[in-house]
């Protein structure tokens, strides 16, 4: 087991990583309050987890019950919200209760959106189940639920008590979801460590592979790259933003094809090669630093090009961006490998031209 730490001053918290880690009472025991526990999760991940989860919490002393919403993107809505809400006051759940999401980047977002509001802000753990929760969604307090006109735009800002990591709950994701998170690693070293890309190129085969060695080195390393993130800038108001890369592409890609079609990870996969693209038609990046980007995006086997969307789409979708700024588009691109900007009034022929050379006639997820 490896620990680590969100340094957030009296919010600070522990992302346990390893394998096993679900079943570890001691882990749970810190974080449980009066002991009364909402396990938010899905029908997929249920049956997996969630009694391995109830033993666990009981050994440390809590009383847990369960809340299922769906599963998948659709989930992230004002109507998933509200039977979550609704659960938790039938339950009678206290100020000093606590939600527990278990699941992927879909549950955490929503369980935790639901603690933040629940009694004007409870407790949560997260407990992320796919590879793309636990090197970035459930770490830095973001939550949130979708909107018809973009992804993630009603949210809140709440950090969870803790990050339960189970690398060994990564055996049973489905292939497509785990080289969905594996995008969210590359966007990682290509947005702040040369490092991991470097290392992501000499061993992708055994991360895809599933060896439990590579699996707990990408976990671990992406959370002290983002952990380091959030505590300089919590609240995004500057140097967060960087995560972003391939969002601002992706977050439209998602839209556009409607939510569900393409997962997360697949769109960002697509949006950092196209942010690639533009850094390289703004100069800033060179050529063959963005093959790089593009190379890797396609070993992993993921998405390289964005569905058949007209360009007007794009852009209409991209000015809903939560990083723009005074009605203005801006946009997460790369000086080098490993350092990202944020970059801001560029041409808008510049972005026509990247969308016309990495949109692609077919609207499916696997189009290289």
């Amino acid at each position: 087991m490896e620990t680590v730490r969100v340094a957030l001053g009296e919010r600070s918290y522990p992302i346990h990583v390893g394998a096993g880690a679900l079943d570890a009472a001691e882990l749970y025991r810190p974080h449980l309050g009066a002991g009364r526990v909402a396990v938010i999760t899905n029908p997929v991940v249920a049956p997996l987890y969630l009694e391995r989860v109830r033993a666990a919490l009981a050994r440390a002393g809590a009383q847990a019950f369960e809340v299922l919403v769906e599963d998948g993107e659709q989930a992230k809505s004002w109507a998933s919200l509200e039977r979550v809400l609704d659960a938790l006051l039938a339950a009678r759940l206290g100020r000093d209760g606590v939600v527990v999401a278990l699941g992927g980047g879909v549950v955490g977002d929503l369980a935790g959106f639901a603690a933040a509001v629940y009694q004007r802000g409870i407790g949560f753990l997260q407990l992320p189940t796919t590879l793309l929760a636990q090197v970035d969604s459930s770490v830095g307090g973001k939550t949130a639920i979708n909107h018809a006109r973009g992804k993630n735009l009603v949210g809140a800002f709440h950090q969870p008590a803790a990050v339960i990591a189970d690398v060994a709950a990564l055996a049973t994701l489905p292939e497509r979801e785990l080289r969905a998170g594996v995008a969210e690693v590359i966007k990682h070293g290509f947005a702040l460590d040369a490092g991991l890309v470097d290392w992501l190129e000499a061993n992708l085969d055994a991360l895809l592979a599933r060896e439990l060695g590579a699996l707990a080195h990408v976990v671990r390393r992406s959370c002290e790259l983002k952990a380091a993130v959030v505590a300089a800038d919590e609240r995004e108001r500057g140097r967060r933003a960087v995560l972003n890369l391939g969002h601002t592409f992706g977050h439209a890609i998602e839209a556009g094809a409607g939510y569900g079609k393409w997962l997360h990870g697949e769109a960002v996969a697509a949006g950092m090669v196209m942010a690639a693209d533009l850094s390289v038609r703004v100069g800033l990046l060179n050529a063959a630093d963005a093959a790089r980007v593009r190379a890797l995006v396609l070993r992993a086997g993921l998405p390289t090009r964005g569905p058949a969307l007209a360009p007007e789409r794009y852009l209409e979708l991209m000015a809903l961006d939560k990083k723009a700024a005074r009605g203005r588009m801006r946009f997460i691109l790369l000086e080098r490998i490993g350092h990202a900007v944020v970059h801001g009034d560029l041409d808008e022929r510049l972005v026509r031209d990247v969308l016309a050379a990495n949109v692609s006639p077919a609207t499916n997820a696997a189009t290289r």
